[in-house]
């Protein structure tokens, strides 16, 4: 498995290099962008981020650690196809709505009652659309909320 690690690595370095890339295409903000925290800033953090991880990858494989083919496999399939979805469904649904569902769901696969589950999902929604929206003056689309809009 070290050289699957290595070349995921590479692949994840790759891609953190597309994403910060990309980043660094968004439009300068109205305005002159004067502004410490922009469109790209969040980008650029998990760009480096990935960065650091590939490179960890690279250089520090698991030795020999075979893919759990039970229940666990199972598990982190549903994972990404989740991850997957949220990511389709972040714009339509709104950042609320599709966090909810998300978190929600991944909290109840790891074992959590579906109610508490969901709440969790709700409130995690809420308290980072605040953030970013109030805090950050970062815009979160809102979807299917977007009657809620305060102009």
């Amino acid at each position: 498995m070290t050289y699957n690690d290595r070349f995921f690595g590479v692949l994840l370095i790759i891609l953190a290099v597309a994403y910060g890339w990309g980043a660094s295409q968004f439009p300068e903000p109205f305005g002159g962008g004067s502004e410490a925290i922009g469109p790209e800033t969040f980008p650029y953090l998990l760009a480096t981020t990935l960065g650091i991880a590939s490179l960890y990858l690279m250089l520090r494989p698991d030795p020999d650690n075979a893919w759990p083919w039970s229940r666990t496999g199972v598990e982190l399939i549903v994972a990404v196809i989740v991850l997957v979805l949220y990511a389709g469904l972040l714009e339509p649904l709104g950042f609320i709505v599709s966090t909810t569902l998300a978190v929600g769901t991944l909290c109840w696969r790891m074992g959590a009652r579906p109610l508490k589950a969901f709440v969790t999902g709700a409130l995690s929604g809420v308290v980072v659309f605040v953030i970013f929206n109030f805090l950050l003056d970062l815009q979160l689309p809102l979807g299917l909320l977007s009657f809620l809009e305060v102009d």
